[in-house]
């Protein structure tokens, strides 16, 4: 909740649990070659007996958590962001890496390849430009052996083939992507910190404590660097969101899906919430939320301290799945209400299993001031619940 699922996007990774398809292929040592992501064509249950759970109690640790936790099943660390050029364009980009875990810790053995693993990668690519008309996605595939997918804590580096972040000497990190005639090549500076998200960064997402997850973000990192699309290159600046999440968890029965929402206010805060959407559309009780003050401080929102309402609808050309495109958002306790649009209608990720996930700009009230701002929103379980299925 991942795009990242999402914040829910702590279940976004089971897509990869089409293990039927792909564990037997993953796990047998052989010579370099690339996992095919049309592979993954279906979600299907795979066992979470033997994996670590989320747990009340555990303390976030820095640079540690930034890295890998392989005895999770599922993780993941989730790039949006929206960015202007000089001249006008605006940008907005997704880049995620998902980790999902083929073994748990008691299956593993020693083997001599170094092909041979027990963890697959996938990644999601895609960018949206506005003056253009186009969002173009990209999704990748591989194990997490030989080099060719991995991710580590320190130094930070997170990779898919030549899709990486990658920190630098000065602290900041450097993107790089790109796919068909896109690209991008971004270095990202963290103006706030880590944000744990929920209890310290204990997540839940159901009634047993262990369906949680431990989930932090990073709302706030000043964007700069280069853009291209359409034949050219544009030097862009703006702002990113980070989200990474790691757990062993399902979603509760009767949850079809999610609605999440990362948002930056030009006052210098930044506002997330989440729904999980139940069949007949109400929000479940374990929806959440965080409210960033500019100077750091925050504010956790339970299910009954936020909501938003559709205000128009989309139907994708590419699966007939029908999406709520356009919201009206409140805080109540904030004396918050924000107006939501897309930049484009259609920022479907048609991928391995379909879902909308799109660059959006903000204009409303905060405590009676006009803000204006931008964000991303990611839209689950309406082109086919999920329900039964992660």
């Amino acid at each position: 909740m991942s795009k990242r699922t999402r914040a829910i996007r702590w279940i976004l990774l089971p897509v990869l649990a089409a293990i039927a398809a792909v564990l037997a292929w993953a796990l047998w040592p052989r010579g370099p070659q690339p996992l095919q992501a049309s592979l993954v064509v279906a979600a299907v249950p795979a066992s979470s007996a033997g994996y670590t759970r989320a747990a009340a109690g555990r303390a976030l640790t820095f640079p540690a958590d930034y890295g890998p936790h392989n005895d999770f099943q599922t993780e993941w660390w989730y790039y949006t962001g929206n960015l202007t050029a000089a001249s006008g364009e605006h940008f907005g980009y997704q880049l995620t890496f998902f980790r999902r875990a083929l073994q748990s810790p008691a299956q593993r053995v020693a083997r001599s390849s170094a092909w041979a693993t027990e963890q697959v990668y996938l990644a999601d690519f895609a960018l949206t430009d506005v003056a253009g008309g186009r969002h173009d996605v990209f999704e990748r595939l591989e194990r997490g052996a030989a080099g060719l997918a991995g991710a580590q804590a320190s130094p930070y580096h997170v990779w898919l083939d030549d899709w990486s972040v990658t920190q630098q000497e000065d602290g900041q990190v450097l993107m790089r992507a790109a796919a068909g005639d896109v690209a991008l090549e971004l270095n990202l500076h963290d103006l706030k910190g880590p944000v744990p998200q929920g209890d310290h960064g204990y997540s839940r997402k159901g009634a047993d404590p262990g369906n949680a997850s431990y989930y932090y973000s990073l709302t706030r990192l000043a964007t700069h660097g280069t853009v291209t699309a359409r034949g050219r290159a544009w030097t862009v600046d703006g702002l990113s969101w980070m989200d990474h999440e790691f757990s062993t968890s399902a979603l509760e029965p009767g949850i079809v899906g999610w609605d999440w929402f990362s948002l930056q206010l030009n006052d210098g805060s930044e506002l997330m919430v989440y729904g999980l959407r139940q069949s007949e559309g109400r929000l479940g009780r374990f929806s959440s939320g965080i409210l960033v003050s500019p100077d750091g401080s925050t504010r956790t929102l339970g299910a009954q301290d936020f909501s938003f309402e559709a205000t128009g609808r989309w139907r994708s050309p590419h699966t007939g799945a029908t999406y709520p495109s356009g919201w009206t958002l409140r805080v109540p306790s904030a004396n918050l209400q924000l107006t939501i649009s897309p930049y484009l209608a259609d920022q479907e990720m048609n991928v391995s299993f379909a879902y909308w996930e799109g660059a959006v700009r903000v204009s409303g009230l905060v405590a009676g001031r006009p803000v204006t701002g931008n964000g991303y929103v990611e839209l689950t379980g309406y082109a086919g619940s999920l329900g039964g299925r992660f």
